[in-house]
């Protein structure tokens, strides 16, 4: 800003990153407004609507088949459970409670991140856009087996369809993605739930586990870490469904609607996945297809995938396209999103090569690999929060100042928690020293964390009391 401090961050509203907002609920006229905040007499709607926009997102294929996985691992239906729920559970927070922020601040969570990170947020943005691409690929991939096999049509030719769907969703913006995922919510509870039934009514659903000593030990920890992967990831894009609602809405009911949504439904999806591993490991379109009896249910549930994956992978475009616009490029919000929806084709295309154990290992590393950095940025902007708020209910990050040493201090902590973090990353790319020692077992999204915490907060506490004591 003009006249300010130099360490002070650059403000976030420039021509191109405002535009055209939504007005009301209900206002599905293509939003143009970017990372700009929100003018708080500009806000509308009420908490509740957090659980639709997060609940509707995880009802897909990705969450069933990463719930196949438990079983793959030899984990057993219950023990399988148990690592998805605690997974599920520990990653959800986070996601909850960085959602508490959109109303506070009326910004999206990257250029919130602006205020620890200052200009080298572009480390984690670009992080934030890549992951987008690949996000678009894990959802989008089962998108179009399901189209595919519904249509009968080549799977280039389903996926092209499923990318159009989404790609339009996420050019018209925020609020048609809450009334996408409002409808999605009721259709696609409806369809999972006419599943399970049929697949808990003719199918063996408990299964023992199939490893045994420390090989148990280990696959469990990887499965709570793969369960983790898959709800933390929501972190980085959490304040961008939120930054809308009033100042004034309760934070707790901010938390806990957000938190319901994630939770219940990834509990449901993946606890689907374990129940029929043996039927959706390898063909997800053609197993579902099967158990709902094929004809017009098996139609219902195919179209119902396809549709799920393109509501769910519209949020990844959107939030895609405000990581660009964090990065200082200066395209309207509606064009990067494009932008995402199209390099997600040749990624999707990449996936759904080779054999049945090639897509599940490179399934299993695309989840684990994208998310491996998020734990420690949302270390390092919760630290940045709590130091920055000191009681105030709102606040704008495009006016916060960030120091020139503390925003040093987050890029190196966030650096050097992912470098500490490799030796326990088991991968079939990166297999760490710790987590082959442990059978399979990734505490890598952990160490990430604490390792963020602790240098990143040991610098911000330290560094208060220098200037306190200089006054």
């Amino acid at each position: 800003m003009v006249g300010m401090d130099p360490h002070t961050e650059r403000p976030l509203t420039a021509a191109v990153f405002t535009g055209h907002r939504p007005t009301a609920a209900g206002d599905l006229s293509v939003e143009t407004h970017g990372i700009a905040p929100i003018p708080e007499t500009e806000r509308y709607g009420r908490p509740g609507r957090m659980f639709t926009v997060w609940f509707a997102p995880q009802i897909t294929m990705t969450g069933v088949f990463t719930g196949t996985l438990a079983i793959t691992l030899g984990l057993g239906f219950w023990l399988g459970l148990l690592a998805m729920t605690i997974g599920t559970v520990v990653g959800s927070l986070a996601v909850a409670y960085l959602c508490t922020w959109g109303p506070r601040t009326g910004t999206a969570q990257l250029p919130n991140a602006r205020m620890a990170f200052g200009p080298t947020v572009v480390l984690p943005a670009a992080l934030q856009w890549v992951s987008s691409v690949a996000w678009d690929g894990l959802v989008g991939l089962f998108g179009g087996e399901a189209l595919a096999r519904l249509l009968n049509i080549p799977f280039p030719a389903a996926v092209l369809i499923v990318l159009v769907l989404q790609g339009a969703v996420g050019f018209f913006g925020y609020e048609l993605i809450h009334r996408v995922q409002a409808v999605l919510t009721v259709v696609l509870l409806a369809t999972f739930v006419v599943f399970a039934v049929k697949l808990v009514g003719g199918h063996e659903v408990i299964t023992a586990p199939a490893a045994h000593g420390a090989d148990l030990a280990g696959a469990f920890v990887l499965e709570v870490t793969i369960a983790l992967s898959l709800a933390i990831s929501w972190a980085s894009y959490a304040a961008d469904f939120s930054r809308y609602l009033p100042a004034q809405s309760s934070s707790l009911r901010v938390f806990a609607f957000s938190f319901a949504g994630i939770v219940s439904a990834y509990v449901f999806v993946q606890g689907i996945g374990i129940a029929g591993a043996d039927l959706l490991s390898d063909q997800t379109a053609d197993g579902v297809h099967t158990v709902m009896g094929g004809g017009v249910l098996g139609a219902v549930a195919l179209l119902a995938i396809a549709l799920a994956s393109a509501g769910s992978s519209a949020m990844n475009d959107y939030s895609g396209s405000l990581a660009l616009q964090t990065l200082g490029v200066r395209v309207r919000r509606p064009v990067s999103a494009v932008v995402v929806t199209v390099l997600a084709f040749v990624l999707i295309m990449w996936l759904h090569a080779g054999d049945a154990g090639t897509r599940i290992t490179r399934f299993t590393d695309v989840l684990l690999l994208v998310g491996y950095w998020i734990p420690a940025f949302v270390a390092i902007v919760v630290v940045d929060w709590w130091m920055r708020a000191d009681g105030r209910r709102s606040f704008n990050p495009a006016t916060e100042p960030t120091a020139g040493p503390d925003a040093a201090a987050a890029v190196v902590a966030f650096v050097l928690a992912y470098g500490a973090a490799v030796p326990f990353m088991n991968t079939s790319l990166i297999q760490g020293p710790v987590a082959r020692a442990w059978h399979g077992a990734d505490v890598a999204y952990f160490v990430n964390f604490a390792v963020a915490l602790v240098l990143y907060g040991g610098w911000r506490v330290i560094s208060a009391r220098r200037k306190a004591s200089r006054r």
